[in-house]
């Protein structure tokens, strides 16, 4: 079972400062011995600010490969796209703009052949099997989703794929699978606001289920880190 180190932030601004510094430290030391790092980011609104704070750093984003955990299945365009999301935060302007990034391919007609695409790019890309990231960025759900693993649904199961479909909320999903969480050298999630005080609770909890709270599918060698504001901490011991 994993370890978990809760850092508690005041507010939103200084859980993504706090958040962006880690990912930046990451980038360096990695960097430092290896010729390229690899880190798929979270989805949603809480990781937004600290990605517009991330692409600010100066740092050799050319030797960065940045893909997403989870992805919905709608045009690259979109407002609920995650990758736009992205492009339009850490990739906008600034130093970030030359990170490479790899995009969850949603353009395809068959969302099965398009996790298939993604299934096969993520081996080429981190150079393992299972892929290896040196970082996942991770968000924690009211109902203690995590990427697109939601509870009672066939993606929480899968074990021989790296990728899968996902569903939640009524819309089709590409999201990697729990071995491929597991294999990550580093884990960090996000949690922020008073809606996720439950979820929280739930996931430091050593004896939760992983078939209510899915977040606690991830389950790593190195100590899980959990950045989260004052708000989402509030129904702690």
């Amino acid at each position: 079972m994993s370890q978990y180190e809760l850092i508690q932030l005041a507010d939103r601004g200084s859980l993504a400062k706090r958040a962006a510094e880690t990912i930046a430290q990451v980038i360096d030391l990695t960097l430092a011995e290896r010729d390229r790092v690899q880190i798929a980011l979270s989805g949603g609104s809480t990781p937004e600010a600290t990605y517009h704070l991330l692409g600010q750093e100066h740092l050799a984003w050319d030797r960065v490969d940045l893909l997403m955990g989870d992805e919905r299945y709608v045009p690259a365009d979109d407002a609920l796209s995650n990758a736009r999301m992205v492009r339009g935060s850490l990739m906008a302007e600034g130093p970030g703009q030359h990170a490479c990034f790899h995009p969850v391919p949603t353009d395809g007609a068959d969302v099965t052949a398009d996790v298939a695409r993604f299934n096969s790019s993520l081996e080429q890309i981190c150079g393992s099997s299972p892929p290896e990231f040196d970082l996942i960025l991770l968000g924690l759900g009211d109902d203690g989703h995590t990427a697109s693993l939601f509870p009672g649904t066939a993606a929480t199961q899968v074990r021989d794929r790296w990728v899968t479909v996902g569903e939640g909320k009524g819309i089709p999903r590409i999201t990697l699978t729990p071995p491929v969480l597991c294999a990550a050298r580093q884990v960090v999630f996000l949690v922020a606001g008073e809606g996720k005080q439950q979820a929280l609770g739930r996931l430091l909890d050593p004896a939760e289920d992983p078939g209510r709270t899915p977040a606690k599918l991830v389950q790593t060698q190195a100590k899980i880190t959990v950045l989260a504001d004052a708000a989402a901490c509030g129904a702690l011991a």
